[in-house]
């Protein structure tokens, strides 16, 4: 597949997110933003001036959103509710439980400002639960893009989505994963980047880039040869390039922006743990503790979420 080109002009997801979201909301009159004071923090501004009838704010109020949201959707409109990740999917928990999930309306959450993007806002602003949480919720379906790609193709499938989605977006502008017209971005498949024998290194959302980077890393200086997938889907996991994964690859490393509880490492270890999967396996997220104070970056660097320390995990893996 074709390798990533720095020369492509990368913006963050949240962009390509709302440049998309008011193109289409510009050919279809049934698509309705509500936001919680976020209009900004979700690069809502320029769709409020130029689609004020397609836009509600309800203020600080992440249950009203989302009821709001939930009432909008029942009556036939394509409800986008926008608002930070770490606030709509703890404060709004009941709400998108019952009058999204449980009662089957097609609403699309959109938690912006993912995972550690808030940075040195601190724990209180970081979205480290949400799969963990959304996962125990029936009917729903979780998705973080990777890339600019992958963000606008899923924007596009969201809006004539007709089941709840969970959209989990971050504000670090984002390099295409590869240039290769032909990888497909479908909701509930994942997407192979890069492929290899020795390890399968499965990644969503903003980690699968270093995720790749590493690959390439382990290619160039180890000889190891990784296949790199961007799970974007959380649920419904993609079992069957799962299983694929398992029987190919000599090991399989997850890794995430969230907590290592319940988030897509514990997803994929489930699956492979009831189909008898004994090859080495490893979990790299979040661990379990205090969060550091820092920059996107600097939490990443801290957890070993970046291109070096992935290599020197698979590397111990592989016992290289």
């Amino acid at each position: 597949m074709a390798e990533i080109s720095e020369e492509i002009e990368i913006k963050a997801n949240q962009d390509v997110f709302s440049e998309t979201l008011l193109h289409l909301a510009h050919q279809d009159r049934g698509i309705v933003v509500v936001t919680s004071d976020s209009r900004g923090s979700g690069k809502l501004v320029k769709f409020g001036l130029e689609l004020p009838a397609q836009i509600v704010e309800v203020g600080i109020a992440e249950q009203n959103l989302v009821g709001v949201a939930a009432g909008l959707a029942s009556a036939g409109k394509k409800a986008f509710a926008v608002s930070p990740a770490c606030f709509l999917t703890a404060r709004a928990f009941e709400q998108i439980k019952n009058d999204v999930a449980y009662s089957d309306n097609p609403v699309k959450l959109i938690g912006i400002s993912a995972g550690v993007s808030y940075g040195a806002l601190g724990t209180t602003h970081h979205s480290l639960h949400d799969f963990a949480a959304l996962r125990a919720v029936n009917n729903i379906t979780i998705v973080a893009p990777a890339d600019n790609f992958e963000t606008q193709e899923l924007v596009k499938q969201a809006t004539a989505y007709e089941r709840p989605i969970y959209i989990r977006i971050g504000k670090k502008p984002m390099p295409l994963l590869t240039q290769d017209k032909s990888n497909k971005f479908e909701i509930g498949k994942g997407r192979v980047i890069k492929e290899g024998a020795d390890i399968a290194i499965i990644a969503t959302g903003e980690t699968v880039y270093p995720a790749l980077k590493a690959a390439e890393l382990l290619q160039q200086h180890h000889h190891i040869q990784a296949t790199v997938v961007s799970m974007h889907t959380i649920k419904p996991l993609d079992e069957s390039l799962l299983f694929k994964l398992a029987e190919q690859a000599g090991a399989i490393l997850t890794v995430e922006e969230h907590m290592v509880n319940g988030g897509l490492g514990e997803a994929c270890a489930a699956f492979l743990l009831q189909n008898a999967y004994a090859k080495p396996f490893k979990i790299s997220g979040i661990p379990d503790e205090y969060t550091v104070t820092g920059s996107q970056s600097a939490i990443f660097d801290h957890y070993g979420i970046n291109a070096q320390e992935i290599a020197v995990t698979v590397k111990n893996m592989l016992s290289v």
